[in-house]
């Protein structure tokens, strides 16, 4: 058997179509409750009265950015893994100079 790292190397990653056929199957039509840990629950009762928002909308807010963040995440990683397929990568040597260019330094 192949150690983690080479299991874990080997593993494709599903393209963005595959990941929202995935999400789809999974999408729920009716409320949906979370249980959270009273530490967390406290923290967010005290966020939301700080910004006088209900807690619920803010809950809300998080999940919206996490789902975005994902999303966003898994389109970049497609973006990559496609231009590594077309050989549109950067050597050792290339990465050095663009970011010392930024940098400003030689």
């Amino acid at each position: 058997m192949l150690p983690i790292h080479r299991r874990l190397a080997l593993r494709s990653v599903p393209d963005s179509a595959t990941v929202r056929r995935r999400v789809t199957r999974f999408l729920y039509t009716h409320r949906m409750e979370v249980a959270l840990p009273a530490d967390l629950q406290a923290k967010l009762a005290r966020l939301a009265q700080e910004r006088g928002t209900p807690p619920e909308e803010l809950a809300r807010e998080a999940i919206a950015r996490l789902v975005d963040y994902d999303e966003w995440f898994v389109r970049e990683v497609d973006k990559g893994l496609s231009q590594v397929e077309t050989g549109e990568t950067l050597t050792h040597n290339e990465v050095g100079t663009r970011l010392r260019r930024r940098l400003g330094t030689k």
